[in-house]
């Protein structure tokens, strides 16, 4: 099955088999099955709250994927929405308890800023990654021992143990671009990050030559814009989420020092999306990425 084409409500075939079923992509794609469901009965969202004993931001928070789902309420769900069969009500049932399930993350919510938790199973979840970095280097682009240094700008007193565990959270995002089936990355970076000296210069070359063999990697994008492009300043790092079903829509995510702010609004995607595009046409193009790396790499 494309990973575009809607289910129909059958609940085996909710989750693509070339979808990442992480627990937030299994609760995105049912939350948005049982919307469709509710809109075809043409029930309303405040109805749906009443059945489930609950309000209609509930309803919207579980057809958003934001919340687990938990059993009782889908079954209640279901009847409302008219599926019957016992057979299709044990697989919505199943799905719903996976939804729950906690994510591999769990043992390291205790170094993230607020929510970012919740960005890192949408970013399992995605099928485009779209990135563009101002100060450095993109997380998942980064070797480990510049992504050391780069936690070290701002925390020089961080005990080893928790520096490990960071660099091991980091080594585990990355799997998004090595699985077997991996997410599109296109990535965005200005020129400064790429001569902006971390740590050492012997730490910059090899992320350089990092760089430049992930160029070669055919689900990897890399553009740079140049110190002489006259691009708009955004005020910082952006990241948009695409993911493989086009009834969910697009998140953007901006990481702060200390907080994370995720923007949903069709207004808002709008604006992120022409900025990306925008900032894609001033950089230098993909076919010329490499040879910027390695004149950079010989400079440094």
């Amino acid at each position: 099955m494309n990973s575009h084409e809607m289910t129909n409500g059958k609940p085996d075939a909710l989750v693509p088999d070339d979808w990442p079923a992480g627990p937030m992509a299994v609760r995105m794609m049912v939350g948005a099955e049982l919307r469709r469901l509710r809109e075809a009965r043409g029930i309303t969202r405040v109805d749906a709250g009443e059945a489930i004993r609950a309000s209609h931001s509930k309803i919207s928070r579980l057809e958003l994927g934001r919340t687990g789902l938990k059993q009782r309420d889908v079954a209640d769900l279901l009847t409302l929405y008219g599926v019957n069969d016992e057979t299709e009500r044990g697989r919505w049932l199943a799905l719903a308890k996976r939804t729950t399930a906690p994510g591999w993350w769990r043992d390291f919510t205790d170094i993230m800023v607020e929510r970012f938790d919740h960005y890192l199973g949408l970013e399992e979840a995605a099928g485009v990654i779209r990135r563009y970095e101002v100060e450095f280097v993109p997380d998942l682009l980064q070797t480990m021992e510049y992504a050391r240094a780069v936690f070290e700008l701002g925390h020089d007193d961080v005990p080893p143990r928790e520096m490990e565990r960071r660099l091991l959270l980091l080594t585990r995002r990355q799997q998004v671009l090595r699985r077997s089936r991996p997410a599109r990355l296109w990535a965005i970076v200005d020129e400064a990050a790429l001569r902006r000296q971390i740590d050492c210069a012997a730490t910059m070359r090899a992320q350089l030559e990092h760089l430049i063999q992930l160029a070669a990697v055919p689900h990897i994008t890399i553009q740079v814009m140049p110190f002489t492009a006259g691009h708009a300043v955004v005020g910082g790092p952006i990241t948009l989420l695409r993911f493989p079903a086009r009834e969910l829509p697009d998140v953007v995510f901006i990481e702060q020092l200390t907080s994370t702010l995720f923007l949903e609004k069709p207004a808002d995607l709008v604006h992120y999306a022409q900025v990306m595009d925008r900032l894609g046409v001033q950089a230098d193009p993909p076919k010329a990425t490499v040879a910027i790396l390695r004149k950079i790499l010989a400079e440094t």
